[in-house]
C-alpha cells in the first residue's frame, strides 16, 4: 500500500481528493501549510507527495526545493492556473509531474501510477550507482568523487544520473528530453549539450579529448563507467 503525503491547504479539495485516493487503495497523509512538510518527509515513509503551488508557511516551490535535499521521492504539483506554476522553475525544483485544477480524478490517478511505476523501475534497490572513485546517492541526492562531495545542481544531478543509469550505452537527445523533460526534443534546444560541457569541466574531462562523458555525433551522449578510476584533478564543484 502506498503512502501518499498531500499537502493542500484547500480543505474541500483535500477532503475529496483524500478520500478518492484512499478508496483506490492508497493511504494519505494530508497537511495544510508548507513550513510542516519536511518534518513528515522526514520521519514518514512517504512514497509519493501532491503539493499544491500556493500554500500558507511556504510556497510549494520552497518545499519541493527543500524535500529535494533530502528524498528523491516523486512530486506532482497542483495548481489552479497554468499562468501561476512556472514549468520550467517547478521542474528545476525537483518537480516530476505537475496537474492544473480542477482535479480530475481517474487522471490524477493515473499521473500518480505512471509516477509511482517510474519509480519502481528507475530507482536501484540500494539507491547508490558506483563507477570507480564516482559515487551517485540517488536517495541523498548527492554525488561524490575520489572522496569529495560534489555539488551540482538539481537539473546537473538528473542528467548525471540518467546518464549513469544507462552507462556504456548512447542516449539519443530525444530519449534525454522525454525521461528529463517530459517533452519531445525539438531539435534546436541545446540545453543538454551545455550540461554535459559543465559536466565535463566538473569533472575534470578534457573537452578536447573526453574519455568520462561522449557526444557521439548524430546519435547522442554516452557515460563511460570505467573512466573513474584515474587520479586526476580534484574535480570543481559547480558555481
Amino acid at each position: 500500500m502506498h503512502h501518499i503525503l498531500l499537502v493542500e491547504d484547500d480543505m474541500s479539495l483535500a477532503n475529496w481528493v483524500s478520500e478518492y485516493l484512499t478508496e483506490q487503495g492508497f493511504t494519505v497523509t494530508h497537511k495544510a501549510r508548507g513550513d510542516e512538510v519536511l518534518d513528515v518527509i522526514l520521519n514518514t515513509p512517504i512514497d509519493l507527495v501532491l503539493l499544491d503551488v500556493m500554500l500558507p508557511g511556504l510556497n510549494g516551490i520552497e518545499v519541493c526545493r527543500a524535500i529535494r535535499q533530502h528524498k528523491s521521492l516523486p512530486i506532482i504539483m497542483l495548481t489552479a492556473r497554468a499562468d501561476e506554476f512556472d514549468e520550467v522553475i517547478g521542474l528545476e525544483a525537483g518537480a516530476d509531474d505537475y496537474v492544473i485544477k480542477p482535479v480530475r480524478p481517474r487522471a490524477l490517478l493515473a499521473r500518480i501510477n505512471r509516477q509511482l511505476t517510474n519509480k519502481q523501475l528507475n530507482t536501484p534497490p540500494d539507491n547508490k550507482l558506483t563507477f570507480g572513485e564516482l559515487v551517485i546517492n540517488q536517495e541523498a541526492k548527492r554525488v561524490t568523487y575520489q572522496g569529495e562531495e560534489i555539488e551540482l545542481s538539481t537539473s546537473l544531478f538528473s542528467f548525471l544520473t540518467f546518464l549513469a543509469e544507462h552507462a556504456g550505452t548512447v542516449v539519443d537527445r530525444d530519449s534525454v528530453f522525454k525521461a528529463l523533460k517530459k517533452r519531445e526534443y525539438d531539435g534546436q534546444d541545446r540545453r543538454f549539450d551545455v550540461m554535459l560541457s559543465t559536466l565535463r569541466k566538473v569533472f575534470n574531462d578534457d573537452p578536447q579529448k573526453p574519455q568520462k562523458f561522449k557526444t557521439v555525433w548524430g546519435k547522442g551522449y554516452l557515460f563511460v563507467s570505467d573512466a573513474w578510476q584515474e587520479n586526476s584533478t580534484t574535480p570543481k564543484s559547480e558555481t
